[in-house]
C-alpha cells in the first residue's frame, strides 16, 4: 500500500477533507472553494511550490494519520494511549444547555481564555449572512467563544486560519475535528511554531463531515431554497437537541435530531470520512463525544458528553476546569463502556483495513495510519466480514465515490 505523492492524487482519489491546510501554508495564495459535490477543496492544485507541497504531504489527512502518544500507558485497541474517561458537563447550566451536547469543548474553551491560559480559541463558526457556509474564527474572549458554540454540520476549513493564528505569536487552543488536530499534529514535525503555540487541542468525536447537500436538501424539505435561508442551528438547546432552520422571513423550521440523521444512508459523508483511521482524537489533547448508551438518542437529557484525556495538558486542563466551577466531572467510563456509547466508531475501526485494501486494489493510495492499530482492529474481523468490506468498497470504487 502507498499513499499519495502529490496533493492533487489526494483530491483526485476522494482522500481531501477541505480541512484548510492548503490555504494556511500558502498564506491564502491556494483558497478553499465549494466544489460542485459540495465540499471544499483547495481552488487549485498545480500551483504549490515545491516546499509548500512537501509540508502539506507531511501533513495533509489524506496522506498520514498518527495519535501523538504523549502519556505513558499501553494504548487501548480501540481508544489508543489515554488517560481520564468520563462523563462531563459545563458547569455553567446556560452553557449546557445551548452549547452541543454537555457543552464540554465551549466550557474548555471559554475557561482558557478566561484564565488567560492562552490568548485565544481558533474554531469554527457560522459565516455570518450565509445560512449554509461556515467559517474559522478567533475568538479571544469567553463571549465570543460561546457565541460560535454548537456543532457544525457542514464543511469547514477550520485549519485555513492556522497560519494567522500562528502569526500571532501567541499561545492558543483550538476546537476542531479529530482530523483537523492529526494534521496539526504532523506539521509540527516541519514547522516549530505548532507545538510552542498550539498549547491546547480539543476536538469533539466524529461521525463525519456531511456535504453541504445534506443541509440544503433539509432545508428543501421545508419548501426552502438555498438563498432563502438565514441560519442553522444543527444542535443545542438540550441534548441532543433540535436542528432548526431560521429562514429570511423570521420563520423556524424545526427536525428532531433522529429525523435528521437515525437514516445513515442520508448523511453525504465525504468520501474521506468513510476510511477515517481516528475519528476518537488520539491527536488532541482532549476529545467530547456524545454519550448515548446504543451510540443514538431515545429523547432528551439534561446534557452529558462523553470526555477522553489524551496527553497531560488535557489531564491539567480538565483538572483546572473543575476546580474553576468550569467543568463537572461524572461517573468514570471504562474503555469497553465507551465502546457501547460509540459502536458506530468500533465498527469502523475494525472495518477500515479491509476498506484500505480494497482501495490499494484499485490502484489508489491509503492513509498512513501508524500507530493507530488499524490492522490489530481489522484481525477481528471474520473471513466472511472482511470479504463483505473488501466488496462493497470496491462496489463504492466503481460508483466513483472515490474519485473526488
Amino acid at each position: 500500500m502507498r499513499t499519495a505523492s502529490s496533493i492533487s492524487e489526494v483530491v483526485e482519489n476522494g482522500l481531501c477533507i477541505g480541512c484548510g491546510l492548503c490555504e494556511s501554508v500558502t498564506g491564502g495564495r491556494v483558497p478553499m472553494v465549494m466544489a460542485p459535490i459540495g465540499s471544499l477543496r483547495p481552488s487549485r492544485t498545480d500551483d504549490f511550490s515545491a516546499t509548500e507541497e512537501a509540508t502539506l504531504l507531511a501533513a495533509c489527512p489524506g496522506v498520514i494519520a498518527r495519535p501523538r502518544q504523549l502519556l505513558d500507558v499501553e494504548p487501548d485497541p480501540v481508544w489508543g494511549a489515554h488517560g481520564t474517561m468520563r462523563l462531563a458537563w459545563a458547569g455553567d447550566p446556560d452553557v449546557r444547555f445551548e452549547a452541543a451536547t454537555g457543552g464540554v469543548l465551549t466550557a474548555l474553551g471559554m475557561h482558557l481564555v478566561s484564565s488567560g491560559q492562552v490568548a485565544f480559541v481558533l474554531h469554527v463558526g457560522q459565516e455570518r449572512g450565509d445560512g449554509f457556509d461556515n467559517q474559522w474564527v478567533i475568538s479571544e474572549t469567553a463571549d465570543e467563544v460561546f457565541a460560535n458554540k454548537g456543532s457544525r454540520y457542514a464543511p469547514v476549513a477550520a485549519l485555513a486560519g492556522l497560519e494567522t493564528a500562528l502569526s500571532r505569536n501567541e499561545p492558543f487552543a483550538l476546537i476542531a475535528k479529530p482530523c483537523d488536530a492529526a494534521a496539526v499534529h504532523a506539521l509540527a514535525a516541519v514547522d516549530e511554531r505548532v507545538d510552542r503555540l498550539c498549547t491546547h487541542r480539543m476536538v469533539m468525536v466524529c461521525g463525519g463531515q456531511s456535504r453541504l447537500s445534506k443541509s440544503v436538501g433539509a432545508a428543501a424539505g421545508f419548501g426552502l431554497d438555498v438563498d432563502d435561508v438565514d441560519s442553522i442551528r444543527y444542535r443545542g438547546h438540550g441534548n441532543p437537541g433540535p436542528t432548526v432552520i431560521f429562514d429570511r422571513d423570521g420563520h423556524e423550521h424545526s427536525l428532531s435530531y433522529l429525523e435528521m440523521w437515525a437514516d445513515e444512508g442520508t448523511w453525504d459523508l465525504d468520501s474521506r470520512c468513510t476510511v477515517c483511521p481516528d475519528a476518537l482524537g488520539e491527536a488532541a489533547d482532549i476529545a467530547a463525544s456524545d454519550a448515548w448508551p446504543g451510540g443514538a438518542p431515545v429523547g432528551e437529557d439534561e446534557g452529558f458528553n462523553g470526555v477522553t484525556a489524551y496527553s497531560p495538558a488535557g489531564e491539567q486542563l480538565l483538572r483546572d476546569a473543575v476546580a474553576a466551577g468550569d467543568l463537572v466531572l461524572g461517573d468514570p467510563i471504562s474503555p469497553r463502556e465507551f465502546d457501547a456509547l460509540q459502536p458506530h466508531q468500533v465498527r469502523k475501526k475494525e472495518a477500515l483495513s479491509a476498506r484500505f485494501e480494497a482501495l490499494a486494489a484499485a490502484g489508489k493510495p491509503v492513509i498512513d495510519t501508524t500507530g493507530l492499530r488499524v490492522d490489530e482492529l481489522g484481525s477481528r474481523l471474520s473471513a466472511e466480514q472482511r470479504v463483505r468490506e473488501v466488496e462493497g468498497t470496491a462496489v463504492r470504487i466503481g460508483r466513483g465515490r472515490y474519485d473526488g
